[in-house]
């Protein structure tokens, strides 16, 4: 196998066919899984936004963050809304693009607890990587694309989506003390 299309479980196997194809997979995603793993699990710390190109781009069904200090407010935010967040099963895959290029698909299930309803979510996770940073993190809850011009059949409405996600992330931004790191 080539590194093209590598599959990756959470929990490591004995099967010898599984660990090499475990093992011939280590990449980016190895790296960048833990990481991750904090971010959605509300134990976010300043390096692990490390693993972003200053002008990444994030974007979920709620908002659109553009470089590193409003995805820091984006995540930052999540435990101040659910008591609980965590990324419960995933598998993830790892596309070759071109030289320096590389697509991760995290297929996941998100648990949130909040006002102390849990609340399941089925989501991808594509994240476009080049020179070993991310550079677009899409987060498409139930698997479904987000919505924007090109994605809806009208792309006035598309617009209006990402408008209104650009306008949550600059009032969650603020919220946030724009980026800034916890103290504690």
């Amino acid at each position: 196998m080539d590194g093209h299309g590598a599959r990756v479980e959470q929990q490591e196997s004995t099967n010898d066919a599984k660990s090499h194809k475990f093992l011939r997979s280590r990449g980016i995603s190895e790296l960048i899984m833990p990481h991750l793993l904090n971010l959605y699990g509300s134990r976010a710390t300043a390096s692990d936004f490390d693993i972003y190109a200053p002008n990444a781009t994030y974007d979920d069904p709620l908002m659109r963050a553009q470089g590193v200090k409003q995805i820091k407010s984006a995540f930052y935010s999540v435990p101040k809304i659910f008591s609980e967040s965590r990324i419960v099963e995933y598998t993830v895959e790892e596309n070759t693009i071109a030289p320096g290029k590389v697509e991760v698909l995290i297929d996941n299930k998100q648990h949130y607890k909040i006002f102390g309803k849990a609340v399941d979510i089925a989501s991808l996770i594509k994240l476009d990587i080049e020179e070993g940073k991310i550079v677009c993190h899409e987060d498409w809850w139930n698997k479904k694309p987000l919505k924007n011009r090109d994605t809806v059949k009208l792309p006035l409405v598309g617009r209006l989506a990402e408008i209104t996600r650009r306008g949550s992330m600059m009032v969650t931004h603020v919220l946030m003390r724009f980026g800034k790191d916890p103290t504690s």
